[in-house]
């Protein structure tokens, strides 16, 4: 098949088109509470053979391959954007998710509809291989936009991003049909090696592109990004050479990329984040063409729901409470992980590699797949902050006293705050003196009524007030702190706790 110029333009148009209806259709996504996966699926399905635009797309090899790199760019997105210190304390009950929690997942999928459906063993434990992880893409994206406690996103941010490592290995031993000659022991001991090397590798990569990263002096502040980029790839090469996980490499390396002290740590994440969007759209498209509506019927439907019910009020509820044994925590908090376990495009990419490798059944169980996924992001996506207010888990935000957003200033490794005064916040009276922040920081601009005003230690915060704030990067958290302390008890705050500082000698 040739190439040629004309079909160059013709392919410009169509993508440039689609990509742009992707990317308009976020905000939708996003007022609806969906995860944008839904809207990019149903444009390639409309754009597939079984839609107005007929597009025959029917090559699972390059799907497979293609859905690869899009998760491995979603994967390094999601770990320049992790903040490493939120995610720290909830590392081990994600590991656990990923590795003990997928297990028995798979288990319980597994014999469910082997009974319930009558599906042979081997396509019985294939389903429940494909469904078990969750979506690196789905979890960032949403769970993010929650105000849930550390605890909770750190589990599952640590979750969706290690657990595609054993279940790429799982699907993809039983799809080539090695599964009878490794035995459990086998396998489960190549899963651990996949996941342990490709951590390391990744680590080993991350720092070492760190401390390369912070002494070299490239032409172009553009060229950052990219070079973070292409480190987190050469992790996933690396890993993937020697026979290790791939997808744990390039999580690992960009989580310590994106949590080092680098030049244009900002801009670098941005870029990742547009790059991980268009790697969203491409994949999501990408698969809505694969899908063939017709062979969607009533009996696909079925099976799907009941896999659905399966994996949701059953496997996905046992797997977190057996997870949880390495770091419990409260039932509240285990109900809304078994709730939050959300899929998207990982299960349906992990579907197409028994369809590349000519698995009897392969079609069917990518049918039941695409459908299962699709029904359960409609029902627990919307859902999410109703049941996190229901079980009380969400963080307060309103009313909030304090509004901070921030900008970076990178030369001089310092940070900018702005800070607005909510008409519920006790730092209405006080003196800017009586702030007492932390060594090396400042409020810069007191911006008042339209009109900026250079503060003075007795001048006096109101309402309304917005601040500017330069603090050193080292000392952001101190200064955020000490804030919503005055802001919360006012003058008082002296009495309740005071930020440490550092005397000079």
């Amino acid at each position: 098949m040739t190439f040629d110029v004309h079909q160059l333009d013709e392919f410009v148009l169509v993508g440039a088109v689609v990509t742009l209806a992707a990317i308009l259709a976020v905000r939708l996504s996003a007022r609806a509470g969906l995860p944008s996966l839904l809207i990019y699926l149903f444009i390639g399905v409309l754009l597939g053979e079984g839609g107005p635009f007929g597009i025959p797309f029917d090559d699972a090899q390059l799907a497979h391959a293609l859905g690869f790199g899009a998760l491995a760019v979603i994967l390094a997105e999601g770990g320049l954007t992790t903040d490493w210190r939120q995610m720290r304390s909830s590392v081990a009950l994600g590991l656990s998710l990923a590795t003990i929690g997928v297990a028995v997942s798979v288990a319980v999928v597994a014999v469910g509809t082997h009974y319930l459906l009558g599906l042979p063993w081997e396509l019985a434990i294939l389903l429940g291989a494909i469904c078990s992880p969750t979506d690196a893409a789905a979890v960032f994206s949403v769970l993010r936009a929650l105000p849930l406690p550390k605890r909770l996103t750190g589990a599952l941010e640590a979750e969706s991003g290690l657990n595609d490592a054993p279940t790429v290995v799982l699907v993809g031993i039983i799809s080539t049909g090695a599964v009878g000659e490794a035995g459990l022991l086998e396998t489960s001991g190549l899963i651990v090696f996949e996941l342990i090397a490709g951590g390391v590798i990744g680590a080993a990569i991350g720092v070492g592109g760190a401390w390369v990263m912070r002494r070299a002096a490239l032409p172009s502040s553009g060229l950052y990004p990219l070079a973070v980029l292409c480190l987190a790839f050469a992790a996933y090469g690396a890993a993937s050479a020697v026979h290790a996980s791939g997808f744990a490499a390039i999580y690992v390396a960009a989580l310590i990329l994106g949590n080092s002290e680098l030049p244009h740590r900002v801009a670098t994440r941005s870029f990742s984040e547009g790059v991980a969007w268009l790697a969203q759209i491409g994949l999501f498209v990408m698969l809505g063409l694969l899908l063939s509506p017709a062979r969607i019927d009533l009996d696909t439907v079925v099976q799907a729901l009941a896999t659905g019910l399966v994996l949701t009020l059953v496997a996905r509820p046992l797997s977190v409470v057996v997870s949880s044994i390495v770091q419990p925590m409260g039932r509240r908090d285990l109900a809304f992980l078994s709730w939050a376990g959300l899929r998207g495009a990982v299960p349906i990419v992990l579907a197409t590699i028994p369809l590349s490798e000519g698995v009897e059944g392969a079609e069917d169980l990518f049918d039941i797949v695409f459908v299962m996924v699709v029904v359960y992001t409609l029902l627990t996506g919307p859902t999410l902050p109703w049941v996190a207010r229901t079980l009380g888990v969400a963080r307060r935000s309103e009313p909030r006293g304090l509004e901070v957003e921030a900008a970076p200033l990178d030369r001089v490794a310092a940070d900018l705050l702005q800070v607005t005064i909510a008409p519920t916040s006790k730092m209405h009276g006080v003196e800017v003196g009586e702030l007492r922040l932390p060594q090396g920081a400042s409020v810069s601009l007191v911006i008042r009524s339209g009109e900026v005003l250079v503060p003075e230690r007795r001048t006096v915060l109101r309402h309304g007030d917005d601040l500017l704030v330069v603090t050193p990067r080292k000392q952001r958290e101190a200064t955020e702190a000490r804030m919503r302390q005055v802001s919360d008890n006012g003058r008082l705050a002296q009495w309740v706790g005071e930020p440490k500082r550092r005397d000079k000698d």
